[in-house]
């Protein structure tokens, strides 16, 4: 009997077009979406202020956008500091469009545009806070809201701020304040629980080839973790205990995800038990209580037995509430991230995003259009690349557009002004954070919160320019996004392997710079900050080479990443036999010949391929 032919695969970038995220339904953010930009927009209304409700009211929805899930204390500095670059964009936009002529405009937003793009390439936050900046900068130079710079920042800085403030500060008394913290709380034990699991799961992986992949999923969980708890305590001073206990639970699973790493490179399987112990530490932090009496594993090898210690301290950790005072991580500092806006990957996307700004200002104004920023603020959202490969984000983008203006044309053909554009601003902004699972969707919906807004502020409708200048910043985006540029291609994705291996240099070098063991808490302490920042840059960098996988195989996307995944495998076997190192160092005081084997080959292998990497002469410290 003949095999069935397979379904021919289609390409990753019309893949990534037509599939979307599956998450659980956020009704939270829907209800703060629901009361954020309609609301304000309705209050400016009523004391007929219009153009003060369309700053607040566009705060308010990039500020939905950026109201994923998470704990609280994150939410500020996500949603925080976007924020406040938007302000700042939509002040220095004004002030350019009233000063600029039309030659001149066109070249400080390029300006803007690289300076800004090369500054997005920091991380997820860095990149919300330059497309704000930038989106908000051509608003603020061609929109027209008659009022000073000034009161436009503020109001937008008041709309972002409400969102927060439902989210982060706004508490209702009594019992439903309580359950409200408890429903805040419980996010943020479930990402410390989910830790745990993942610990667990990678023990029961030990010595079977779903290792590495549990290992990586431990990476992530320990990243969501680490991002839900990174951030300022904001609760009551009633559950600071709770909080306290919290983090300490955090920190006493570092050194059990340094013995899992180390058990799962041995390759040996452990105990069951094991696992069953972690997955009762994890039942503790969901619940708030103790986990009791945990068996211990063999101590055959520095492995297990640094998993028995591991244990032991995690025991005493949620028993006796010890607080150790600090999550270990590390903040990306000022000099971290101009580090990377002037690398490799900051200049090639502050260039794409600089040529994109510019030129869609400049072809806006030769058109003599009255909504001519629209094209240069389409063209930011574009190019970003965090939002899927090139051609998909161009394909999604113009659907969304269409399918928006439909909608919104539809809709205000019998809905009453202006009630009805207020209407249509909050049930937009209530279904942002579900069309945030595909970029078509949020699109679209976006559309017709904008398009309400403009017709709320006086303006006619406008929704087939809308399309004709969507359209046209696509154009735009996908010619200079396939230039080849100074430098070649690839250089997000060179940056980010860059920052992976120097984080994996300095914890190569932390663990065998060390002379004999026993090494001090804080010297541990120290290992388990710089290894979690290793695997975070790792995970990144995966990432990146898998979107630049993913894009349209055209000689502007295929330079210069060839070979990027097998890196950052490599580096990834580096930094978990480095964790393996470090535990056998830790308990004999020297490595074993299959530590300096597979160190010396994976340094061999990573120098071969020209890339930035540890250097081998390390291997001489131990």
């Amino acid at each position: 009997m003949s095999a069935r032919p397979r379904r021919p695969s289609l390409p990753p970038w019309l893949a990534h077009a037509l599939s979307a995220r599956r998450e659980p339904v956020p009704w939270g953010a829907v209800a703060r979406g629901a009361c954020a930009a309609g609301p304000l927009l309705a209050a400016a209304l009523l004391a007929d202020r219009p153009p003060a409700g369309i700053a607040a009211a566009l705060g308010a929805m990039f500020a939905t956008i950026n109201d994923r899930p998470g704990g609280r204390r994150a939410s500020v500095h996500r949603l925080g500091t976007p924020a406040v670059a938007g302000a700042a964009g939509l002040a220095a936009g004004t002030l350019a469009g009233d000063g600029a002529g039309p030659v001149v405009l066109p070249l400080l937003l390029a300006l803007l545009g690289l300076v800004a793009g090369a500054v997005s390439a920091a991380g997820p936050v860095a990149s919300a806070a330059g497309t704000q900046f930038l989106v908000l900068c051509a608003v603020g130079a061609g929109a027209p809201l008659p009022a000073p710079a000034g009161e436009r920042a503020l109001c937008f800085l008041i709309g972002a701020g409400w969102l927060l403030a439902l989210r982060s500060v706004f508490r209702p008394s009594g019992l439903r304040a309580a359950t409200r913290d408890r429903r805040a709380a419980a996010a943020e034990r479930a990402a410390v629980a989910a830790v745990y699991e993942a610990i667990a799961t990678l023990l029961e992986a030990a010595g079977t080839e779903r290792a590495t992949a549990r290992r990586t999923a431990l990476t992530a969980a320990l990243d969501q973790a680490q991002d839900a708890l990174g951030g300022p305590r904001l609760r009551s001073r009633a559950s600071s205990a709770a909080e306290r206990r919290l983090h300490a639970g955090y920190d006493a699973a570092l050194p059990l995800a340094e013995a899992a790493t180390a058990l799962a490179w041995a390759g040996d399987p452990v105990p069951a038990r094991a696992a069953g112990s972690l997955r009762r530490l994890a039942a503790a932090v969901r619940d708030g209580g103790h986990p009791g009496a945990l068996p211990a594993p063999e101590r055959a090898t520095p492995a297990l037995r640094r998993l028995d210690e591991a244990l032991l301290q995690a025991a005493l950790t949620f028993d006796r509430g010890v607080d150790r005072s600090r999550l270990h991580t590390r903040r990306r500092g000022p000099a971290a991230v101009l580090r990377t806006a002037l690398g490799a990957g900051g200049r090639e996307y502050g260039l794409r995003v600089a040529l994109c700004f510019g030129a869609g200002a400049a072809v806006a104004q030769q058109l003599h259009h009255e909504h001519w920023y629209w094209l240069p603020a389409t063209a930011v959202f574009l190019v970003k690349p965090d939002l899927g490969p090139l051609v998909s984000r161009v394909l999604c983008r113009a659907a969304g557009t269409v399918l928006g203006a439909a909608v919104f044309a539809a809709a205000s053909a019998w809905l009453p002004s202006p009630g009805g554009e207020v209407a249509l601003v909050t049930a937009a902004a209530a279904l942002i954070p579900l069309a945030t699972r595909h970029f078509a969707a949020q699109t679209a919906v976006v559309t017709v919160l904008v398009l309400a807004l403009m017709v709320a502020g006086g303006e006619p409708p406008a929704a087939a320019a809308r399309i004709g200048e969507t359209l046209l910043a696509c154009g735009i985006v996908l010619l200079v996004g396939h230039l080849p540029l100074p430098g070649g291609a690839g250089g997000r994705v060179r940056a980010h392997l860059a920052e992976a291996a120097r984080a994996a240099e300095a914890y190569l070098a932390h663990v065998l710079d060390t002379p004999e063991a026993p090494r001090t808490a804080g010297h541990r302490a120290e290992g388990w900050t710089l290894r979690r920042e290793a695997y975070r840059m790792l995970a990144q960098a995966r990432a990146a080479a898998s979107l630049a996988a993913a894009e349209l195989p055209l000689p502007g996307h295929t330079r210069g990443t060839a070979g990027a995944d097998r890196t950052a495998v490599l580096l990834e076997e580096l930094v978990d036999t480095v964790t393996a190192c470090a535990v056998e160092l830790d308990d004999t005081g020297r490595l074993t010949t299959r530590h300096t084997r597979r160190l010396t080959r994976l340094l061999e292998e990573l120098n071969a391929r020209h890339r930035p990497t540890p250097r081998p002469a390390l291997l001489g410290s131990p």
